[in-house]
């Protein structure tokens, strides 16, 4: 199992997005990149021009979930921006012709699907992907309260994996802290997703250390 921090930009301050990455990036594997349409979900964030801009100030990979109604018409924009992996909603429908078109990019294919989607809804496409995301708040701002009935999902996505043998990295985001962490590496997370917790600590840097030593304690 890999055991992977990623800050969530949409915490970040966007005035100085750049030395907000370099900070932290001693202390975590992957930058968390959320894109929201306003229909989709009720908020609007970021487009390919960001993912192109933090491709040229940082070498992270760029995990970037499409939050939005038309992903098929902005897998190829995001992938050129640089992103080096894209993750669609289950909720659109059958996700495999997005996830094809991913594929022929060459990077990192990611599903994901929201607190109230049953582990049913993404079982029939585990071999198809690289990341499954599980949603431990309902999509659409940051600073939520963490929802722990998404733990049960997880283990069992965990032990369908192992028990598959599926090169599949289980991730977590919402509400992730020093104290969700831990329970959601229990669970069988490879990769934790924090914004409010690292980006709006006084010490960003820390804030990922302490997440990640609380979490997968040596």
């Amino acid at each position: 199992m890999s055991r992977k921090i990623a800050p969530s930009i949409l915490a970040a301050d966007f005035a100085r997005l750049g030395a907000e990455v370099e900070t932290v990036r001693p202390g975590c594997d992957l930058l968390h990149v959320d894109v929201m349409d306003g229909h989709f979900v009720p908020n609007l964030s970021i487009g390919p021009a960001v993912v192109e801009s933090l491709r040229r100030v940082t070498d992270l990979h760029l995990d970037v979930h499409l939050m939005i109604d038309n992903p098929a018409e902005f897998i190829d924009p995001f992938a050129s921006a640089g992103a080096d992996g894209l993750t669609v909603h289950v909720e659109l429908g059958d996700p495999r012709p997005l996830l094809d078109r991913i594929r022929a990019h060459g990077i990192s294919v990611g599903l994901v699907f929201n607190p109230g989607t049953p582990l049913d809804a993404v079982e029939p496409y585990l071999a198809e992907i690289d990341v499954l995301l599980f949603m431990s708040v309902n999509p659409g701002f940051g600073g939520q309260a963490f929802i722990p009935e998404v733990l049960d999902k997880l283990a069992a996505a965990r032990a369908l994996v192992d028990e598959r043998g599926l090169a599949v990295e289980l991730e977590i985001d919402g509400g992730i802290t020093v104290e969700t962490g831990p329970r959601a590496a229990a669970a069988g997370a490879d990769i934790l997703v924090a914004g409010s917790a690292v980006f709006r600590a006084p010490d960003q840097l820390a804030a990922c250390h302490a997440i990640r030593a609380a979490s997968w304690p040596t």
